[in-house]
């Protein structure tokens, strides 16, 4: 019996060592096989993502329905050639046309016994603006305004005595003068009869330069330009940028400056095509200030946001976030 248990335990014992490396190869074999399982799959999954990143950074665009741009104001236009115009940023100052402000007095001393206007009201030329009593005569005559204009100053009160003193002041602001500075980098490029171009409560207004004046004193000559106010949206006193055209030339193709965002480092627009918004990167050129020529990435007709581009833009790198996630 010792000696069967003996050889029993022998036996096991020799079993042991055998049993236990045929289970861990079993479990080596298992853990490949899983392995071998596993791998294809992640590479699979690899790849797709791989593939995905590669399409998405080959094409941005962002989907938007017809209704929802309208909502958003997203507006687009057509591409197409334009007239660009090389020019000078100037910075000047609106005022009163000095030949279109009149001092009014008294021709005879006198009474004031009537005042018709007050400071701020409109007259038209032979509006009668006082009445006085001459010292003299005793006879009354009337003070009468010699032109077109608003009432700038008034010093005639009913009673009081008219003598060389300036009753009225009006002021015809139909017409203003802009004083333009021009500086030592900007003079040689700008000169009598250039067209200006001005933009002022949403309008562009066009005028020519008819005078530059040298200062004496200051490191800036004056370029002057009568400007049309006859719809009264400009005010003397009132600050203007203007661009002096030095030039102008036709390109095939340009875009609203506005319409240009950038991702990925590079410039470009976003092309309509119809509910999707592509972006589309361009080679550019020349511009003036509101154009920019186009020389690849455009074809004419195509229609580009011109107006809150931006949103889509922020769309995109708002999917390229939750996608780096």
């Amino acid at each position: 019996m010792k000696s069967h248990l003996t050889l029993a335990m022998f036996i096991a014992a020799w079993l042991m060592p055998m049993q236990v490396m045929a289970a861990n190869e079993q479990e080596q074999a298992h853990v490949h096989a899983k392995e071998q399982a596993v791998k294809p799959q992640s590479d699979t999954k690899k790849n797709e993502e791989h593939e995905e990143h590669e399409e998405h950074n080959e094409t941005l665009s962002s989907r938007i329905s017809d209704d929802m741009a309208t909502a958003v104001n997203i507006v687009t236009d057509r591409a197409d050639s334009q007239l660009l115009r090389q020019h000078q940023v100037v910075y000047g100052k609106l005022s009163a046309d000095p030949n279109r402000i009149s001092h009014v007095n008294a021709r005879f001393p006198g009474i004031l016994t009537s005042v018709k206007f007050s400071l701020g009201d409109s007259v038209k030329a032979g509006d009668v603006l006082a009445v006085v009593e001459s010292n003299e005569s005793l006879n009354t005559y009337a003070i009468k305004a010699p032109i077109d204009g608003v009432i700038i100053q008034r010093s005639a009160n009913v009673g009081e005595v008219a003598q060389q003193q300036t009753l009225f002041s009006i002021a015809d602001f139909g017409s203003l003068w802009v004083d333009f500075r021009l500086y030592p980098s900007q003079q040689v490029a700008v000169a009598t009869g250039q067209n200006v171009v001005i933009m002022a409560a949403d309008t562009e207004i066009k005028g020519v330069i008819a005078h530059i004046i040298p200062s004496l004193t200051q490191p800036y000559q004056l370029a002057r330009v009568k400007l049309d106010n006859r719809d009264g949206k400009l005010s003397s006193g009132q600050l203007i940028e203007g661009a002096v055209i030095s030039g102008e030339f036709n390109v095939e193709l340009a875009v609203k400056k506005s319409a240009i965002q950038i991702l990925d480092n590079k410039s470009g627009v976003f092309v309509k095509n119809n509910s999707e918004y592509v972006f589309s990167p361009l080679q550019l050129g020349r511009s003036d200030m509101d154009y920019i020529e186009v020389i690849a990435g455009l074809k004419p007709g195509q229609w580009y946001v011109t107006t809150n581009s931006y949103l889509l833009k922020a769309d995109i790198e708002k999917s390229e976030a939750e996608h780096a996630h």
